[in-house]
């Protein structure tokens, strides 16, 4: 489909201005009435005419637009001449020329494409001024495709403008600018130059009328999809505020196709290296423990006591912080047992003897007392055992005595050996027993009865061995359960270790102690600032010191109950 406009040199346009299509019929224009004719073009195949009597006043200019191959242009003129008898053309003219811009006339077959001169009387009077090839300016003119490697094309010389009349130069489109995209569907644009009707050589834009210059129409370009490439996304959040932690990105397989980026399937980038999903990373190097003083000296100056030291949570520029900013679990201990070795000496007890040794009457028991070294407790002197020692004998009574004489034998002494056959002595008296008190008698009032012996052997145990443990020590805590602990040995009867003695008989050397839960310090300034505070708890936000404070008894409270529960960073 081909469609022509006529327009004039100020820019106004007669017909089919402004990219629509007018009707056919008459239109004023250029000093003249113009008849414009298309013919049907379904029935048709003749193109559209502006035909005109004349004459024009001003310089017209005709334009066509084509999509189709260009058909060509046929036209007719007549020119006014001083002799209306003899018409004379102009001998340089070769036929189908343009001419002084003037447009076809009624009159032979546009197809014949001849011309002829006609008598018409001019509105200037005399015989117009011709435009002819030799008339023309000269300048420099640039041919597509064949520029100069030395002339870019913003070094065009600038020409003088070209007679008013001149219809020697046309827009034409020269090629397209470069594609907006190398692939993936991009556009470009008709790139329009001016050039010379006959030879298309290229000349200055001002040789052509800037307002008939077409609009450039976008158009498609390298349609095919573009290679697919690996988009990578941002690096998520390190997963530790301190320390070495870990980060994540996504990775996904794109292609682009009209400036949209679709994801495909991971395969079509195989012919790339995947970008890591994953990294180590480091914010900030954590707070650390710091052991700050040396282990201070035992509590105790023998046997088993306690030692303290200063451990501190310093921030990685040496500054003291809370607890709270270093890893709990890895917190050195600030406390700890010692054992300064044995102590110089203890009291070592048996238990009781069972047997009283009066019949009737008062009575003592007995039990063995040895001061021995002390491995474990911290109550007694270094020098020694000291005066106080632990009673042997303990008084008994079964019974009081029917008031007669006999004889009273005091308590035997202590066995002149520890252990084997030995001697022993006693007081053997004759009394006269009452019921609360006793009268001493000559020994010969009791001549009658047998006189219990004043000197026996004695034999307190086979030189075997035997069980031997000291009081218990001082409990590890004073609540929430702690321990104490005893020294056990096994002694033979010379007092030497043994390993004689029954397992099974053996002491406890450790029990529990203080068992009863801790009554913690009650702060009046510790509250809950929030009512939602046992959500802090259960988030495990009560190791930053903002919840720590805002959400204090809450906080407070949990770790009592579970020392363990809040966690640590």
């Amino acid at each position: 489909m081909e469609n022509s406009t006529l327009r004039s040199r100020s820019g106004r346009s007669i017909i089919n201005g402004n990219w629509a299509i007018d009707r056919p019929g008459k239109y004023e224009g250029g000093g003249t009435m113009f008849t414009y004719k298309r013919p049907n073009e379904i029935s048709s195949t003749a193109g559209e005419s502006f035909l005109a009597e004349g004459p024009t006043n001003e310089i017209l200019d005709v334009y066509m637009i084509h999509q189709q191959p260009n058909p060509g242009v046929h036209y007719e003129y007549v020119i006014m001449g001083t002799n209306a008898i003899s018409p004379q053309v102009p001998p340089h003219r070769r036929p189908g020329e343009p001419f002084n811009g003037q447009l076809v006339t009624e009159g032979r077959s546009q197809d014949e494409g001849e011309e002829r001169n006609e008598e018409k009387e001019g509105v200037h009077g005399g015989a117009p001024e011709m435009f002819t090839p030799e008339s023309a300016h000269t300048f420099p003119v640039r041919h597509p495709d064949r520029f100069s490697s030395h002339h870019p094309d913003n070094l065009v010389p600038p020409a003088p403008q070209p007679p008013r009349r001149s219809r020697d130069h046309n827009w034409k489109q020269l090629g397209t600018t470069e594609c907006s995209t190398t692939c993936g569907k991009g556009s470009q644009h008709p790139v329009f130059r001016c050039v010379h009707r006959s030879t298309h050589e290229e000349v200055p834009e001002s040789y052509c009328d800037s307002s008939m210059k077409p609009t450039p129409e976008e158009e498609p370009c390298n349609i095919f999809p573009c290679p697919a490439f690996w988009d990578i996304g941002e690096w998520s959040e390190c997963s530790k505020t301190c320390g070495l932690g870990m980060q994540h990105r996504q990775v996904l397989c794109r292609q682009v196709y009209a400036n949209r980026s679709l994801t495909v399937q991971p395969y079509r980038c195989q012919h790339l290296e995947k970008p890591e999903t994953a990294s180590t990373c480091q914010l900030k190097i954590c707070s650390e423990w710091q052991i700050r003083t040396d282990w201070t000296s035992c509590s105790v100056p023998c046997g088993v006591g306690q030692r303290t030291r200063d451990v501190k949570c310093v921030s990685n520029i040496g500054d003291v912080v809370d607890d709270e900013e270093c890893n709990m679990k890895l917190r050195p201990n600030d406390i700890e047992n010692c054992d300064m070795g044995p102590c110089a000496k203890s009291w070592f007890l048996t238990e009781w003897s069972e047997r009283c040794s009066a019949e009737c009457g008062a009575g003592v028991r007995t039990r063995s007392v040895v001061c021995m070294t002390n491995h474990v407790s911290s109550s007694l002197p270094l020098e020694g055992c000291g005066n106080n020692r632990p009673a042997e004998a303990t008084p008994c009574d079964n019974g009081p005595c029917m008031g007669k004489v006999e004889w009273f034998a005091g308590s035997w002494s202590q066995c002149s050996i520890e252990c084997g056959s030995g001697t022993q002595q006693r007081e053997v008296i004759c009394v006269r027993k009452n019921a609360d008190t006793f009268e001493v008698l000559d020994p010969y009032e009791c001549s009658f009865l047998e006189k219990p012996p004043s000197q026996q052997s004695c034999h307190l145990k086979p030189c075997g061995a035997k069980w031997f443990n000291t009081e218990w020590s001082m409990c590890s805590k004073s609540c929430q359960g702690g321990f104490r602990v005893r020294e056990v040995r096994c002694l033979s009867d010379d007092m030497t270790l043994s390993n004689l003695c029954d397992p099974q008989l053996k002491p406890e050397e450790k029990e529990s102690c203080n068992p009863q839960d801790c009554v913690p310090e009650v702060d009046e300034n510790c509250k809950d600032r929030y009512y939602n505070c046992n959500v802090v708890v259960q988030a495990r936000l009560c190791v930053y010191n903002y919840y720590k404070t805002a959400c204090c008894a809450s906080c407070t409270r949990v770790a009592n109950r579970h020392p363990g529960f809040l966690g640590s960073r």
